[in-house]
This record gives structure tokens, sequence and C-alpha cells, in this order.
């Protein structure tokens, strides 16, 4: 005679699905490709950050020297294409030089869903 399991031998066995582990393996991916996707305009915002300190730190005395010193170091780093000196908010507060910048960013993720981030930023 056979020897089924019961109910409670049975309820104790765990474990992962082949389904279970095919989704969790396609949402990971998915998560890793958007962030593989996202990361080099991640890295260009904290590029045109670092070169904004930098300008504001050097205080030049005209809005116009201002947005050369930036296309300046935009040609140094060459990881900067979504703004230039034209792109700039220039102001003065509390005797302090103020840049601003925003602009908007569409990466492609899958035709045609495009994620879009907007970037703001001054200087520090």
């Amino acid at each position: 005679m056979l020897h089924r399991p019961s109910l409670s031998t049975r309820r104790a066995q765990r474990g992962v699905t082949l389904f279970g582990l095919l989704t969790w393996a396609i949402i990971i991916g998915f998560v890793a490709y958007v962030g593989v996707r996202v990361l080099p305009a991640i890295n260009e915002f904290l590029t045109i950050q670092r070169a904004v300190n930098r300008v504001a730190q050097e205080a030049p005395p005209t809005v116009a020297e201002v947005r050369r010193a930036f296309d300046r170091q935009k040609d140094i780093e060459y990881s900067i294409s979504s703004i230039s000196g034209k792109d700039l908010e220039v102001t003065k507060e509390n005797e302090k030089l103020v840049i601003r910048f925003a602009y908007d960013k569409e990466i492609p993720i899958v035709e045609p869903v495009f994620l879009l981030i907007k970037f703001r930023g001054e200087s520090k």
C-alpha cells in the first residue's frame, strides 16, 4: 500500500515556482534596464551641478562672463550636452552670486514609452 502524504505535510513544503522565479527575473531585469538608461542623465546632472558651483566660486563680475565661464567648463566636461551658458539664470542674493538651472531630459525606455525627468539645481 502506498503512503500518501498528509495535508499537513504538503503545506510544509514551500519553495519558489518556475513562474514565480520568471516573474521576479523580469521585474528585476526591467528595473536594472531602467537604471542603466537613467544613470547617464543623473551623471550629467551631477556634472552640471559641479560646474555651476565652480563658476559661482569664481564669482565673475557680469552675467555674460558667468555664461562664458560655464561654457568653458562645458567644453572641459564632455558629458554636459543638455544645457549651455545661455540657459543659466544668474542672480545675486545677499551679496552672493547664485546660478540656477533647469532642464528636462527624455529617456527612451521602449518605443513609444519615454521617461521624463525634470532636473533643477542651483549653486551652493
